[in-house]
């Protein structure tokens, strides 16, 4: 069965699959032949504000994780986004591309529990 995966987009080894960046910020220093993305979505990555406010530190993700899925809910590309993801899942995995150090901590974590959800 197909799944969503999370990937951080500047690691060596890069699973098969549907690629999308989900950031809001292209990754520093990356291009755009080497991302081979199948889309990026950056309307679907936390607002800039929000994006700041939480400057990746551990203590602020449960306030964080809180205040963007609210983004989500009051998106109204996110239904888009999430039928996107469905129709690619029937034809394989679907990869949520991130640019962030941090592994456990990011919007791709929260946007991937928060699809999974309404899927």
């Amino acid at each position: 069965m197909s799944e969503i995966k999370l990937v951080r987009i500047y690691d060596h080894e890069q699973p098969e699959g549907y690629r999308i960046l989900v950031d809001r910020m292209w990754p520093r220093g990356m291009s755009k032949i080497k991302a081979d993305l199948g889309e990026w979505d950056k309307q679907i990555g936390p607002t800039n504000e929000l994006r700041k406010w939480f400057n990746h530190e551990d203590e602020k993700f449960p306030k964080f994780e809180e205040k963007y899925i609210k983004e989500l809910d009051d998106n109204d590309f996110t239904p888009e986004f999430i039928k996107t993801v469905r129709e690619k899942l029937q034809q394989g995995d679907v990869l949520f591309l991130y640019g962030a150090k941090n592994r456990e901590h990011n919007q791709a974590v929260v946007l991937k529990e928060y699809v999974e959800e309404k899927l």
